[in-house]
């Protein structure tokens, strides 16, 4: 009997190195059965596209600038594109043949919204994030600086990695799993995101073999 196929969509917005250890492991035992159908990247100039096009995914560039087009520049106006675009981000992860069983957001630079997760949520797949922090530290952007600058200033001795279910408080959903990364004396910024991207990298592929582990089940 042949094993059930997984398949994946990856939100991106930058490089795309979580990205590729998503390709990999899914060229590996690490992700069994389990392909990346799809790639959507809210950036133009995300090299993650090019991983993908590489890997010979089908990609999506998805940007909120042409809803923000269409409506004033308020705070009401950016709100309207905002939920137009999340609306319509979701619409195409629904028209997409075949259907995702999980959505991963693998460095995804934009705050998804009930107006994405509900559509998404009663079509029964899965959202996950990936997050540079702890469960309840550091949420929102800039988490890896924001800890590098409280180990320097108080004294913090350890901040790290999670892949968390997303829900629309940002970064507060349950966590699948987590990771301590140790904040060293004197260690530059550059040194401490080098260190949390290699973490960062064998976390996605456990969080995501997690997740499909229990949609099995």
């Amino acid at each position: 009997m042949s094993q059930l196929q997984h398949n994946l969509v990856v939100l991106i917005s930058g490089n795309g190195s979580n990205l590729q250890a998503l390709i990999d492991a899914c060229l590996s035992s690490a992700l069994p059965n389990t392909r990346i159908t799809h790639v959507i990247s809210n950036r133009k100039a995300a090299y993650g596209l090019e991983r993908a096009a590489k890997a010979s995914i089908p990609t999506s560039y998805h940007n909120l600038v042409p809803f923000k087009r269409k409506h004033p520049q308020t705070e009401e106006g950016t709100a309207a594109a905002r939920t137009e675009y999340d609306a319509s981000l979701a619409d195409l992860i629904l028209k997409l043949e075949p259907q995702p069983s999980v959505i991963v957001c693998a460095g995804w630079m934009h705050i998804l919204t009930p107006d994405f997760l509900n559509p998404i949520a009663a079509a029964g797949i899965k959202v996950i994030n990936l997050h540079p922090a702890l469960p309840g530290e550091f949420a929102g952007a800039g988490a890896i600086e924001r800890a590098w600058e409280a180990g320097r200033k108080e004294g913090l001795k350890r901040t790290g990695v999670m892949i968390h279910e997303v829900i629309a408080e940002v970064d507060a959903g349950e966590a699948i799993v987590t990771k301590e990364v140790e904040l060293r004396d004197g260690e530059s910024l550059d040194d401490l995101e080098n260190r949390i991207h290699e973490v960062e990298h064998g976390l996605i592929v456990e969080g995501t073999r997690i997740t499909l582990e229990k949609i099995k089940k």
